[in-house]
């Protein structure tokens, strides 16, 4: 017999309808709807019931403890851990797992598209699968994976593509992993992983790093409004393969004087990021000393920017070796 923890967090797959909209409210036991997976025994950890849209970095931070907690008991030990999740975030606290994650056991995030109370809820199947993959001695060794819709899904690149679909999420650096269903679980590839990163300490809550989308028309506000807030790091989120424009460049210039990390990225779910054009282009940002990241989204490249800010790793080490190593895995 497998045995299997499955640390409840809230979101959709946790959530019930009620005259303020559809809220998380139910815990970890009741999220199977009474059934069980043959084979595995699962015990419930109810760490938190709320939406992901509502999450902090604290809030991400708790849930890695809550998985070191669990695969660091000595006894009860457990054959993997499965995280239920709102959608909305998934991708942020998956990215933030596999970058520390130093366990052989797998770490499985799933969640659901329609509320614990919906009559035809995809919650109870995708928790079914996830436990599946977290007690397959296949996915040891894989890092945080995400299971939905009957894909197994590495955490790195992966993103929520569609906002109601109940196949929510597609990776964007790489390939699904394999597959699971009631006939059991198939893994025809593994994902690349970087040797993992300090954990998150309480300093990580509080370390603000921006995300800025760059769009027509946009001027030094946000860039400006970002330094204000006392942000140590901002990702900038260019157009196309990484562009600005020339007011968005001279403020960038300026936070750099002031000893701000800011990190290029692209607003536009796959392909590289290359400094080419000038007149406030990437070539005009790079030159200027932004360095590009092109093998993570945005929203999980903020995650592992807002750790090494944390920790003080950047002042330790060149910042464009940390991409090369943990971004984009030129190096190991």
């Amino acid at each position: 017999m497998r045995r299997v923890a499955v640390i409840a967090t809230g979101g959709t797959i946790a959530s019930e309808s009620t005259d303020g909209g559809v809220v998380a409210r139910r815990g970890g036991a009741s999220l199977l709807g009474g059934s069980e997976v043959p084979g595995v025994e699962i015990e419930y950890v109810d760490l938190m019931t709320v939406g992901s849209y509502r999450l902090t970095l604290g809030h991400l931070r708790r849930i890695c403890d809550a998985v070191r907690d669990v695969l660091g008991r000595e006894d009860d030990r457990v054959d993997g851990v499965v995280i239920t999740h709102g959608t909305d975030t998934m991708e942020e606290t998956a990215i933030l797992l596999d970058l520390v994650h130093d366990d052989p056991r797998p770490v499985v995030l799933t969640g659901a598209q329609r509320p614990g109370d919906a009559a035809d809820g995809d919650g109870p199947r995708n928790l079914t699968d996830a436990v599946l993959v977290a007690a397959a001695p296949a996915a040891r060794h894989l890092g945080a994976l995400i299971v939905f819709a009957g894909r197994v899904l590495p955490a790195r690149g992966t993103r929520k593509v569609h906002t109601t679909a109940l196949d929510a999420f597609d990776t964007v650096v790489g390939g699904q992993l394999g597959t699971v269903d009631r006939s059991g679980v198939s893994l025809t590839a593994a994902p690349r992983r970087p040797k993992p990163l300090p954990r998150p300490g309480t300093s990580f809550d509080e370390t603000r790093v921006d995300l800025i989308t760059m769009y027509p028309g946009a001027d030094d506000a946000l860039v400006h409004a970002s330094a204000a807030a006392g942000a140590r790091g901002v990702v900038l989120a260019g157009t196309g393969i990484g562009n600005a424009n020339p007011v968005v460049v001279d403020a960038v210039v300026a936070l750099l004087g002031r000893g701000m990390t800011v990190v290029l990225s692209t607003r536009v779910p796959e392909g590289p990021v290359v400094g080419v054009y000038g007149q406030g282009g990437g070539a005009d940002l790079v030159a200027a000393g932004v360095p590009t990241a092109s093998g993570l989204p945005a929203t999980q490249l903020r995650i592992l920017l807002a750790l090494w800010l944390s920790h003080d790793l950047t002042t330790v080490h060149p910042i464009r070796s940390l991409i090369d190593i943990y971004a984009d895995i030129k190096e190991d």
